[in-house]
């Protein structure tokens, strides 16, 4: 079983940028396909992007596309969100999830989940 700590959030400007973490505490960390979620402000979770437990291929919500970035690194157990370009719509709790099941884009699909790390962009 995976337990998953997100960390990095803060505040920003617009523009600037941000890196999240995702650290994991499980011995299977290399065996999960890991994902980023969000949810801002009355508004429901949203998918951000995701990252292939052995390939590295990533796919991402087209609101972030050319402007986030996910990595891992197997050898250290995390997983990261290099949030760059910021906007005030960023603004959002964001949540890094695993799941060995299904390379996703949905939540429902994810096993694990981090406690969020609130992200809050100023204009």
């Amino acid at each position: 079983q995976e337990q998953l700590v997100d960390s990095g959030g803060g505040l920003v400007q617009a523009g600037g940028s941000l890196k999240l973490s995702c650290s994991a505490s499980g011995d299977s960390f290399s065996s999960y396909n890991m994902a980023w979620f969000r949810q801002g402000p009355q508004k429901e979770r949203e998918f951000v992007g995701c990252i292939h437990y052995s390939t590295g291929i990533t796919m991402y919500a087209d609101s972030v596309k050319g402007r986030f970035t996910i990595s891992r690194d197997n050898a250290k157990n995390m997983a990261f969100l290099q949030m760059n370009s910021l906007k005030p719509e960023d603004t959002a709790v964001y949540y890094c999830a695993a799941t060995w099941r299904v390379y996703s884009n949905r939540d429902y699909d994810y096993d694990y989940w981090g406690q969020g790390t609130q992200v809050t962009v100023s204009s």
